[in-house]
């Protein structure tokens, strides 16, 4: 179930909100300016389906996202407890970084838990199947996929060159606890 934690972006001990009620996440990212939509990742899809017939199952939502956000690309992600490289990518995102585009992804299947540091807090927003998250250009955040990835999202981006990171230089995302999955 989804569930969202915000601290206080000195204290990563005291969440201020606790909740898995839905209603109540969209809410409070919503006043921070972060978009949380529940879609249906309901297509009966493979286990073993490509980012092909996955893109082909959600082309209509696809459209109406480019529709609205002029998005330009889209792909699909899609990582297990097995890969190889899973803690390389790991690494990638766990530091705070911004995007010159907003970061919108779908979640198809599994989980991961954005960070997402605005003004003096910090969202830490497990988004799990059915999850859209929407995280606006400009919003330092981080992601953390967990030490046993599983997961399909699709993302899409404005930027053609897709995902493009600015790391902040802030050490910040170390002194939160990482997603244990």
């Amino acid at each position: 179930m989804s569930r969202l934690s915000v601290y206080p972006a000195g204290d990563p001990t005291a969440p201020t909100l606790e909740t898995e009620d839905f209603d109540e996440i969209r809410d409070a990212l919503g006043n921070a300016g972060i978009r949380l939509e529940r879609w249906r990742a309901d297509r009966k899809l493979p286990a073993n389906a490509d980012s092909d017939t996955i893109i082909a199952a959600y082309q209509a939502e696809i459209d109406r996202l480019v529709e609205e956000g002029g998005y330009q690309t889209w792909d699909v992600i899609s990582l297990h407890p097995q890969h190889p490289d899973k803690g390389e990518f790991r690494r990638k995102f766990l530091d705070e970084h911004t995007h010159g585009e907003d970061e919108v992804r779908f979640f198809v299947n599994g989980s991961g838990l954005f960070y997402l540091h605005v003004g003096g807090e910090v969202y830490a927003m497990l988004c799990e199947k059915n999850d859209l998250i929407s995280v606006p250009a400009g919003t330092r955040h981080w992601f953390d996929m967990g030490p046993n990835p599983s997961f399909t999202v699709i993302r899409l981006f404005n930027n053609p060159e897709g995902w493009v990171a600015k790391f902040t230089g802030d050490d910040i995302a170390a002194s939160f606890p990482r997603y244990d999955n």
